[in-house]
């Protein structure tokens, strides 16, 4: 594979990239954000491995401009920042992966390995409708009837995975483990106060109501 390695960290740069020539990889490292992004743009790659906070241009800002020109070049984010939160903002920003240091070389490989077995992309859509709601992937903005909606990362995030599934009751469980990759019960109404605030947004300041809770079931958004 054709690997480029954002790192600005000698020590961990010049780890990784050994060890992938090492198996047989070719590998491009680069210790900045802005010449990274610059090769990330110009050049081919397999798949890239990405320091979420590497200097000149941090990581998630690499991460949303490359996504929003349309690059679909796989993306192993690897960052010291191992909270949900982090992992689901890197995520929500075009990350394919996400990896935390301090992190074991094999599983590196394994990822990066299964990142390019993936095939590529196929009129994956950027824009997600339910009637007069829309939500652009590409610019992370929200509107309802015209209307902008100022949506905070993770209600974007839920918005998200009910519009990708519209029609269809998704239960606490499901939106636990796509919306907050939570695959246990924490016992708290995260779910609910999150749909909350969401609802408030959404449907509140409009005359119908698009999102529906169904008894007894969970959550879906109106054909």
């Amino acid at each position: 594979m054709h690997i480029l390695v954002i790192e600005d960290d000698p020590t961990t740069g010049d780890y990784v990239a050994t060890g992938l020539r090492a198996e047989g990889h070719v590998v491009d490292l680069l210790d900045n954000g802005r010449d990274g992004l610059m090769q990330a743009m110009t050049g081919s790659y397999d798949v890239m491995v990405l320091d979420r906070m590497v200097p000149d241009v941090d990581g998630m800002s690499i991460l949303r401009t490359l996504r929003a020109s349309r690059n679909p070049v796989p993306v192993l984010l690897l960052t010291a920042l191992g909270g949900i939160e982090d992992r689901i903002d890197g995520l929500n920003a075009g990350a394919d992966d996400y990896l935390t240091k301090p992190f074991a070389f094999g599983e590196l490989s394994a990822r990066l390995a299964a990142l390019a077995r993936r095939p590529p992309p196929s009129d994956e859509p950027t824009v997600l409708r339910a009637r007069d709601l829309e939500m652009n992937l590409l610019t992370r903005k929200v509107t309802r009837g015209g209307q902008p909606i100022d949506l905070q990362p993770r209600e974007f995030a839920l918005l998200e995975h009910l519009l990708r599934r519209k029609g269809r009751v998704q239960t606490r469980t499901m939106l636990l483990e796509g919306v907050w990759d939570i695959h246990f019960d924490p016992q708290t109404n995260v779910v609910e106060s999150h749909m909350s605030r969401l609802r408030s947004k959404v449907d509140k300041p409009f005359e119908v109501t698009l999102i529906e809770t169904v008894r007894g079931s969970g959550y879906r958004i109106a054909e």
